[in-house]
């Protein structure tokens, strides 16, 4: 009777590239999600272009890596934490376009995504970095289809996250990729965090107002101080004492955006801030921001956010 052996699965190698300046919360999570995974499948080491101490974005704060880019050449993932905008090495983009070309999985966290766009991995692709950076990105790389309302992009082989604690989003998600929903959902216990966060990024940025150039302050700042009132694009071309055809091209040479679009993001932004401050009831933010219906704030939060407004003040409100 032949015995049955059971074959233990290989040991998943992961490099955590870290350039300098690096930032440190970026590179300790991925360390810590897969070099304490506890379950033995995975072998993390923190590395950089050569072993030794390593600068962080953190003044008076430095690490030590005990690797330098031989790590990527034999990782099966390679993750980058976000680091100081600016052109990386030529050494680690050499060695990060290696690692692809052998079938390494990469990955970037926050400003990372920056590196792995100068290797040209994001060609094509769609991804995402700190709502902070994701103009610069779009801007510095128009051939990287940038996202920046989600918490982390899947492209298959290359994946990118946004800011800082969304890497921890990303790094749970690539536990699941490998082992499965309930590897990740035991990862994120120990992590004390949830293995899927309510919404985007987006609702991360809600606060920042568009700045306004001075030829439409006036009538921006009539719309503010309006917005529980059911203004519409005519109301603010009468304002302006423009055509709206006039108004919609001001707003789209000056703001990016049309009037319309300005003026529900404006709706929200009051929402937000009714959200974050107070008990009043979705009907009454919805009145107050100028939405009309509970139902159609919650259809807004959809669409801006990916969440509803109760979720929203779950996250912001001080309990």
């Amino acid at each position: 009777m032949l015995a049955i052996v059971r074959e233990e699965p290989a040991i998943h190698r992961v490099a955590v590239l870290a350039l300098p300046p690096v930032v440190a919360f970026d590179a300790a999570i991925a360390t810590q999600v897969f070099g304490h995974e506890g379950l033995g499948r995975y072998e993390a080491v923190l590395c950089s272009l050569r072993a030794g101490p390593v600068p962080t974005t953190t003044p008076g704060f430095g690490i030590t890596v005990a690797a330098g880019l031989e790590a990527v050449a034999t990782a099966d993932t390679v993750i980058v934490p976000g680091f100081r905008r600016g052109p990386a090495p030529a050494a680690a983009l050499d060695a990060l376009r290696a690692a692809h070309q052998r079938g390494a999985r990469i990955a970037a966290i926050c400003s990372g995504a920056f590196a792995l766009a100068q290797a040209g991995l994001l060609d094509g692709r769609r991804a995402t970095t700190h709502w902070v950076h994701v103009a610069a990105l779009a801007r510095e790389h128009p051939t990287v289809q940038v996202d920046p309302a989600v918490l982390y992009v899947d492209e298959g082989t290359v994946l990118t996250s946004a800011g800082l604690a969304a890497g921890l989003d990303l790094c749970l998600y690539l536990i699941g990729l490998d082992h499965g929903q309930q590897a990740a959902i035991q990862r994120a216990r120990h992590m004390v965090t949830p293995l899927h966060r309510a919404g985007g990024q987006a609702q991360y940025t809600v606060p920042s107002a568009v700045v306004v150039g001075e030829r439409l302050t006036g009538v921006t700042d009539w719309a503010l101080a309006n917005l529980h009132r059911p203004i519409t694009v005519a109301d603010l071309a009468r304002q302006a004492m423009q055509s709206t055809r006039t108004l919609s091209r001001a707003f789209a040479r000056e703001l990016g955006t049309s009037p319309r679009a300005w003026l529900i993001a404006a709706r929200l932004r009051r929402a937000c801030a009714l959200l974050e401050n107070g008990d009043l009831t979705v009907e009454e933010i919805a009145r107050r921001s100028g939405l009309g219906s509970a139902a159609n704030l919650r259809l807004q939060f959809r669409r801006a956010y990916a969440t509803t407004p109760l979720a929203y003040r779950a996250a912001f409100q001080q309990r």
